[in-house]
């Protein structure tokens, strides 16, 4: 398969041609939404919801039917230096198991009746130790958002991408730090569950990524390949195509987040066909949501990644839908309106 570009400048540029929404479909939803059998606003954001989703699918009534989760995985040169509770091999152990049906989030998928799909990228390779070199060079960098475009299916019509890979609440606190304030203390957390000492070690070693490589920090593209890892990339990527296809995305916890905010900070509005799944238990996933304006919609203390707690509120975003669309207008009904 052809690649759909093959430099950074190449992906910056497809960024800033990026569809936007359709205007008449989201306005003709917002039409049948005061229509419908029940009082103005009584589904609260559920209304909200479906009306942002029918301006992406350009239908005024629409319905999921397609929906795809990506799960991209990657091994990370900085877990070397002790910043997980678990080993980097647990990340080529896990995507057998995505492969064999067995994780949280083949069941969520088997219950939306998602088509699941895993990329496992280069595990026998990881990226380089950030504290030490950019975690990528360019070419690898392309190479991951290139995996991330063409795996998304484009007839889905609601992507979630979720990963696996040891080190990546690490490689994730150094991107949002690069991105944001360059605070490494404010964006590292406890992961996949680090006592107080392993959190001081992370956040030591997303402090001398930031360090290493603040030259290069005021392009957003740029701190993703010096601090990111081959599955942020590939998410990036996917995110992108999906809006090209104007496919809306649903984010999952931290880790999509910081990859998300890549494309957000390199061009402003990037990120207008996402909406953030849930908040996760991460301490500062809530910091980045509120960075990028964007409101979870659940809280559940959810922490797993995979892409899991945004598949638990796909069934939101279902529901959303089922209402606006499946409900009779007061004229269908023959009950007296407002």
């Amino acid at each position: 398969m052809t690649d759909a570009f093959s430099t950074l400048d190449d992906f910056r540029r497809l960024l800033s041609e990026l569809p936007d929404a359709d205007t008449d479909a989201q306005a003709q939803a917002a039409l049948r939404n005061t229509q419908l059998t029940k009082p103005p606003g009584a589904l609260g954001r559920l209304e909200e919801l479906a009306i942002w989703y029918a301006g992406w699918r350009g239908m005024a009534a629409p319905t999921i039917n397609a929906p795809q989760v990506i799960v991209f995985a990657g091994n990370h040169g900085v877990a070397a230096q002790g910043v997980s509770a678990f080993p980097p091999e647990v990340t080529a152990q896990m995507v057998a198991n995505f492969e064999q049906g067995g994780a949280a989030i083949n069941q969520l998928s088997d219950l939306h009746g998602c088509r699941m799909d895993v990329h496992a990228l280069s595990l026998d390779r990881p990226t380089a130790d950030f504290t030490q070199a950019p975690a990528m060079d360019e070419a690898e960098v392309v190479e991951a958002l290139n995996i991330g475009w063409t795996a998304v299916d484009p007839g889905a019509d609601v992507v979630i991408v979720g990963e696996m890979g040891i080190g990546n609440t690490t490689a994730a606190a150094a991107v949002a730090a690069g991105l944001f304030d360059r605070d490494a203390a404010r964006w590292t957390g406890r992961g996949t569950g680090v006592d107080d000492a392993g959190l001081q070690l992370k956040t030591r070693v997303v402090a001398a990524g930031l360090a290493q490589h603040r030259a290069h920090l005021d392009d957003p593209l740029q701190v993703l390949r010096c601090l990111g890892g081959r599955e942020l990339t590939a998410m990036a990527g996917a995110i992108a195509r999906a809006r090209a296809e104007r496919c809306p995305v649903m984010l999952d916890g931290f880790i999509c987040t910081s990859a998300a905010a890549v494309l957000e900070k390199a061009q402003p509005g990037a990120l207008d066909h996402a909406i953030a799944g849930h908040q996760s238990a991460e301490a500062a996933h809530a910091d980045l949501l509120a960075a990028l304006g964007k409101e979870p919609l659940l809280s559940l203390g959810l922490r797993l990644g995979e892409g899991s707690g945004a598949a638990v509120a796909l069934g939101i975003l279902k529901a959303a839908l089922a209402c606006h669309s499946g409900m009779a207008t007061f004229a269908e009904a023959g009950v007296s309106g407002a």
